[in-house]
């Protein structure tokens, strides 16, 4: 079958023949038809001893050979993963598409979307609170912006470094204010629009971008960091945590049948309140400019179509 190889770590993955899974029990054979690309699938995945070569992991969407569409995570059965004709993954990790839900939306409502909704649902908002999404360029935190509304915020601001996405983002009325971090002073920027200050900050960078924003969080605020891109180690002035709390939330440890019945509630929220999202799409043998656009931040959903 055909599949996008990573040979060894740190390289580009390569379109190649590769051995197509056999069934194992306790696993489901699927076809695969669509694919997602995320930040960690290029960041951290293969950092972790994994075997090589190995297929991209990723999360799709695929067929089984009963018919039935089906949204699969990143718990493909090594060295197998979404970029493939075919993967093979754990019959607790495949769970059946609605009609109504395209691929692009399973995908997205899955690692994403959790990644967003948990820790914001964790937080407890307000309906007067104003709430700071950190990193809000990128898929989680464009979806983390609209969750935040959903979940009853008075104010979503949304801070990043791309000013052109993030002026769009506030056009479209995701955002009501915007921070446009690497400036000469990015915590009086964020002072600038926080008002009386963030009561929650949901966090995707960490690194120095979570130490500006901490001055302009008030007292009894939830700091929730659930991403590391800016940097895993920051300096920290426990003087700015003063009657605050920070957390580092993790999503995908939970049990299956928790994260499904998740996924099964934010696909019902993306009906609800028509989710809004820009996709990059890439055709399956274009594997290695896909994972180049990833490596370089770029602020869509990345999928691509095998079938």
């Amino acid at each position: 079958m055909r599949a996008a190889i990573i040979t060894e770590p740190g390289v580009t993955p390569v379109v190649m023949e590769f051995p197509s899974p056999q069934a194992v029990p306790g696993a489901q054979l699927i076809d695969v038809r669509t694919t997602g690309l995320g930040g960690w699938d290029v960041l951290g995945a293969y950092r972790l001893g994994v075997q090589f070569p190995c297929v991209i992991r990723g999360e799709g969407v695929g067929f089984l050979a009963d018919g039935r569409r089906v949204y699969f995570g990143e718990r493909s059965v090594a060295p197998y993963g979404s970029w493939a004709e075919q993967t093979i993954v754990p019959e607790a990790e495949v769970w059946e598409v609605p009609d109504d839900i395209d691929d692009n939306t399973a995908i997205a409502m899955g690692i994403a979307g959790t990644g967003a909704l948990i820790p914001l649902e964790g937080a407890n908002i307000q309906p007067h609170e104003t709430v700071l999404i950190l990193g809000a360029t990128g898929t989680l935190g464009q979806l983390a912006l609209q969750f935040a509304r959903y979940l009853g915020a008075a104010k979503v601001v949304a801070a990043g470094r791309n000013r052109e996405t993030l002026e769009r983002l506030k056009r479209r009325g995701m955002a009501d204010e915007i921070v446009v971090l690497g400036g000469a002073d990015d915590t009086a920027a964020h002072k600038a629009v926080a008002g009386e200050g963030y009561d929650v900050i949901l966090d995707g960078v960490c690194g120095q971008p979570l130490l500006d924003s901490l001055p302009a969080a008030r007292a009894g605020s939830r700091i929730l960091t659930i991403g590391t891109s800016a940097g895993r180690q920051i300096h920290l002035d426990m003087a700015h945590l003063l009657f605050k709390s920070l957390s580092t939330v993790g999503t995908g440890q939970r049990p299956a049948a928790t994260r499904h019945q998740d996924w099964l509630r934010l696909l019902q929220i993306s009906r609800d309140i028509s989710i809004e999202l820009e996709y990059s799409q890439f055709d399956f043998a274009d594997a290695a400019a896909a994972w180049q656009a990833q490596c370089d931040g770029v602020n869509k959903k990345i999928v691509a179509t095998l079938r």
